[in-house]
C-alpha cells in the first residue's frame, strides 16, 4: 500500500506523469475557467489534493486481469501521461478559442517543467487587442419578417464597440429564430441567418452585416424555389389522452380506429371507450389554440404544464403541415397539432421498513403507502399512509421499556385553486396552482406519557417565475391530547416552561413560505437555494372565541374544551452550492429562526418548537440532544433526549467528493444551538445577545453516501469539537481532554442533509 502511494508507480522510464496543467493569462476580460475547457490533457482527479483514484489504480497488479486487481482498475483512474502532441493540440485549440472571441492577434506558448517522473505544463496566453464591432447593417430578403427583426433589434446580443465574438453571433441567430417562432414562423430556423464581416479597415474594427435568406424548397423538377417564410395557423388540435406507442406501432390503423372522439374547448379528445380522464384539466394545461398562430412559448408551456400534472411518463407533441389548405395570403400556412399522452400506472403501493438507533435505543418501524394519480379522473393525486414504530429504551420505567407510535394520514393534491379562492383560467395557466388537503392522526405511547395528535390542513401552492414558488397554508389545525403523563415527568417539566407543551391544546396556524432555487438541472454550475417561512397561530380561534364569548379556564380561553395556542414564528434557510468540477463541490448553509408565544400561550406548542442535532442538523449530537444554550441538565427521566426551544441558529459547511462506484464521501463542519426566549428554570437556556455566541456548539465529521439513482443512502459520523454544556473554560474539547465514546455520533439518513 505504501508503494502504491507513489503516483508514478506505473510510469515507464521514458514517460512522465502529468502533474499539473496551468493557464497563465495576461490582463484581459477572459477568464481562466473559459480557457481551461480547451486543454486536451488534464491531470488525474484529486480529492483534498490527493490523487485518490490514481492510488486505487496503483493498488492493482497489472499482471492480473481478474479479481481484486481488475476491480481496482475499474473504479480507479489510470495515470495520465504527458503527451507533447496533445500539448500542441491544446495550444491550437486555445488559439482557435481566442479567435472566436475576437482576439485574432493572440499569442499562445507553453513551458514544460520536468521533475523526476512528473511533468508540469504552463500555458501562457497573451490575447493582445481584440477586434471590435464598429457598425451593424441588416440585409433581409423576406420583407414580411424584416419589420419583426428590425423592431426587435434593441434586444440584439450584438453591441457596437463590443468584441467581435463569434459565439455571440451564434447566440444571436438562435435568438432571432426564437423570436420568429414566437410569431408563428413554425418552419423558420437559424440556417437562414448568416453574417458578413468586413475588417478591411485594418484598424481592429469590423463592419458587420446580418443577412436573412428567403425560404427555399425543391419543386418536382428538382429546382430550388425561393419564397417568403410562412406564418402558420393551428388548424385542428388532437389530444390522445391515453396513448400507447407500442400498440400504435404494432396495430397501426386498427389501433386508431378503436378510439372515440369528443370535441371540447377547441380540442378533439381521442379516447378509448370507458377511459376516465378530465378534458378540463388537459385543456387547462394546453396553450396551443385552434385558429391561433403557432408559438414556441405556447409549445414549451404546454409541455411544462402537462408534465407538472405528474400523470404522464411520455408527452409527445407533433405538427403536420397542410399544404392543401390555402389562404388569401400566400404567406399563411396551416398545421394540425397532435398531443400524445402516455400515462404512468395510476395506482401504486409501497412498503417501507426502517431501523433506528437513538443514543442506544434500538427501534424498528414501517410504512404502508398507497397512491392514486387521478383519484377523480382529473389528475388529483391521493396519498394514503399508515405508519407504525416501536423503540426499546435502555431504562425500564414503571414496567414499560419501549415506546410505540401508530398513525396514518391522507393527503390530496388538486391541480387548481378551489374555494374559497377562485382564480381565472389565465392565472391557472401561468402559475400552475394546486390545492392541498390533508388529514391525519397519530398515537404515541411512551414511558413518560401517552399522546394523540389529530391534524387537518388546507392550502395552496403556485409558481412565481422560473425560479421561485409560493406555498400558502390557509389553515392547519392540530388537536393534541395527553390522556396519561407520569408524575416524575410532570414534576420535571413543571420546573421549566415545558409544561404547557405537554398539555391538551389546539393549534390553528396560517402559514406562508417562499422558495427560490436557481438550480439548472442540466448545467453543472453554482446555484442558490433560499426559503422564507412565516406562520401565525390563534387569530382565527380568537375570532371564534369573541363570537362565542367563551369563558376562561385556568386563565386560558378554550375551544371545544381545548385551550388554543397563540404565537408567531418565522425562519429562513439559505444555501449556496459551489460546483468546483465533476468530482468536488462545496455546500454552505445558514439557518435562522425564532418563535414567540403571546396572548393565550405562555410557550410555543411542543410540535412548533425548534430542536437541534441529528442527521440534518448538528451531526455531532443526536436528535433533540443539543442545548438549549449552555443548559446541561438533559432529560434524565427516560434517557431520551428531548431538548426544544424558541430560537435556532445553525451554519454548515460540507465538502462533497465522488469516490468510486456508487460511493460518495463528505467532510463537514456544523455549528449552532437553540435558545429559549422566555426565561425558564433551565439554567443557561435563555438567549442573551451578549452571551449567545459563547454557547455555539461545534462539530465535525465524515460522511459516506450511496447513490443508488432512485435514492441516496447516507451515513454521517459526527465528532464534538466544542460542547456548550460544559463549563465555560472547558467547552473546547481539544486541549482540555481526550475524546470519549459520547463525543461520537452516528447518523443514518435518506438523501443529502441539505
Amino acid at each position: 500500500m505504501l508503494f502504491s502511494c507513489n503516483p508514478a508507480r506505473h510510469v515507464a522510464g521514458n514517460e512522465y506523469l502529468l502533474d499539473k496543467s496551468k493557464v497563465r493569462i495576461s490582463k484581459s476580460d477572459l477568464k481562466k475557467e473559459e480557457l481551461k475547457i480547451y486543454i486536451r490533457q488534464k491531470p488525474n482527479k484529486r480529492i483534498l489534493g490527493l490523487r485518490f483514484h490514481l492510488w486505487l489504480y496503483n493498488m492493482s497488479n497489472l499482471q492480473k486481469e481478474k479479481g481484486l486487481s481488475n476491480w481496482l482498475r475499474k473504479i480507479g483512474e489510470e495515470p495520465i501521461l504527458f503527451d507533447e502532441y496533445l500539448t500542441e493540440k491544446s495550444k491550437t485549440q486555445l488559439k482557435s478559442f481566442l479567435e472566436t472571441k475576437g482576439y485574432y492577434n493572440s499569442e499562445v506558448s507553453d513551458t514544460v517543467i520536468y521533475n523526476r517522473k512528473k511533468a508540469k505544463i504552463y500555458y501562457f496566453v497573451k490575447p493582445n487587442l481584440p477586434y471590435k464591432i464598429q457598425k451593424i447593417n441588416y440585409l433581409i430578403d423576406d420583407k414580411g419578417i424584416e419589420p419583426i427583426i428590425i423592431n426587435d433589434s434593441r434586444n440584439s446580443l450584438i453591441k457596437i464597440n463590443e468584441n467581435f465574438d463569434r459565439d455571440v453571433l451564434q447566440q444571436e441567430r438562435v435568438r432571432i429564430e426564437t423570436v420568429l417562432k414566437q410569431k408563428g414562423y413554425f418552419n423558420f430556423n437559424k440556417q437562414y441567418i448568416y453574417f458578413h464581416a468586413d475588417s478591411s479597415a485594418q484598424n481592429l474594427s469590423v463592419n458587420l452585416t446580418l443577412l436573412v435568406k428567403k425560404y427555399q424548397q425543391v419543386d418536382s423538377l428538382s429546382k430550388n424555389i425561393k419564397s417568403n417564410h410562412k406564418k402558420y395557423i393551428i388548424n385542428k388540435l388532437f389530444v390522445y389522452s391515453n396513448f400507447d406507442p407500442r400498440k400504435a406501432l404494432s396495430l397501426k390503423q386498427d389501433y386508431f380506429n378503436s378510439f372515440d372522439t369528443t370535441y371540447y374547448n377547441g380540442i378533439y379528445f381521442i379516447k378509448q371507450k370507458g377511459e376516465r380522464s378530465s378534458n378540463k384539466i388537459i385543456s387547462q394545461s394546453n396553450f396551443l389554440k385552434e385558429g391561433e398562430f403557432y408559438s414556441l412559448n405556447n409549445l414549451n408551456s404546454t409541455y411544462q404544464h402537462l408534465n407538472s400534472l405528474r400523470l404522464y411518463k411520455l408527452i409527445n407533441i407533433q405538427f403536420k403541415e397542410l399544404p392543401e389548405l390555402v389562404n388569401d395570403s400566400i404567406d399563411i400556412g396551416y398545421i394540425d397539432c397532435s398531443i400524445q399522452l402516455t400515462k404512468f400506472s395510476l395506482q401504486s403501493y409501497t412498503v417501507e421498513l426502517q431501523g433506528t438507533n437513538s443514543s442506544g435505543n434500538i427501534g424498528v418501524g414501517g410504512n404502508l403507502l398507497y397512491q392514486n394519480k387521478s383519484f377523480f379522473g382529473g389528475a388529483e393525486i391521493l396519498d394514503f399512509k399508515i405508519n407504525g414504530s416501536v423503540e426499546t429504551l435502555n431504562e425500564q420505567i414503571r414496567g414499560l421499556n419501549n415506546t410505540t407510535e401508530l398513525g396514518g394520514d391522507i393527503t390530496m393534491s388538486i391541480p387548481k385553486f378551489i374555494l374559497p379562492i377562485f382564480t381565472a383560467e389565465k392565472f391557472s395557466k401561468n402559475y400552475k396552482p394546486k390545492t392541498h388537503i390533508s388529514v391525519g392522526y397519530n398515537y404515541q405511547v411512551r414511558p413518560d406519557y401517552q399522546r394523540t395528535i389529530a391534524n387537518m390542513a388546507y392550502g395552496y401552492t403556485w409558481d412565481g417565475n422560473k425560479y421561485n414558488k409560493h406555498i400558502l397554508r390557509l389553515v392547519e389545525l392540530n388537536a393534541v391530547k395527553l390522556p396519561y403523563i407520569t408524575e416524575d415527568f410532570k414534576e420535571y417539566i413543571e420546573k421549566t416552561l415545558l409544561s404547557s407543551s405537554y398539555e391538551n391544546h389546539l393549534v390553528s396556524v396560517t402559514n406562508y413560505s417562499f422558495i427560490y432555487n436557481n438550480q439548472q438541472i442540466k448545467k453543472n454550475k453554482d446555484f442558490h437555494y433560499f426559503r422564507l417561512n412565516t406562520e401565525i397561530s390563534g387569530n382565527l380561534l380568537t375570532v371564534v372565541k369573541e363570537l362565542t364569548d367563551a369563558p376562561t379556564v385556568d386563565g386560558s380561553y378554550e375551544i371545544f374544551g381545548l385551550p388554543f395556542s397563540q404565537f408567531v414564528k418565522s425562519d429562513i434557510d439559505f444555501r449556496y452550492y459551489q460546483i468546483l468540477n465533476e468530482t468536488n463541490n462545496f455546500v454552505y448553509r445558514i439557518f435562522m429562526g425564532a418563535g414567540l408565544p403571546y396572548g393565550n400561550s405562555s410557550a410555543l406548542p411542543f410540535e412548533k418548537k425548534y430542536f437541534s442535532g441529528g442527521a440534518n442538523s448538528i451531526r455531532a449530537w443526536g436528535v433533540r440532544s443539543l442545548g438549549p444554550g449552555s443548559y446541561s441538565g438533559g432529560d434524565t427521566i427516560s434517557n431520551y433526549p428531548n431538548q426544544t426551544a424558541d430560537i435556532k441558529l445553525e451554519a454548515n459547511i460540507e465538502y462533497r467528493f465522488k469516490l468510486f462506484w456508487v460511493l460518495e464521501g463528505a467532510l463537514f463542519l456544523d455549528a449552532g444551538n437553540i435558545w429559549a426566549i422566555i426565561p425558564d428554570n433551565r439554567d443557561g437556556a435563555q438567549f442573551k445577545i451578549n452571551e449567545f455566541y459563547k454557547e455555539i456548539a461545534l462539530g465535525s465529521g465524515i460522511g459516506f453516501r450511496f447513490d443508488l439513482s432512485f435514492v441516496i443512502l447516507r451515513v454521517d459520523v459526527g465528532l464534538k469539537l466544542r460542547d456548550p454544556s460544559l463549563p465555560a473554560d472547558q467547552r473546547w474539547i481539544i486541549g482540555n481532554r481526550g475524546f470519549v465514546d459520547n463525543d461520537l455520533t452516528f447518523n443514518i439518513g435518506i438523501g443529502y442533509p441539505f
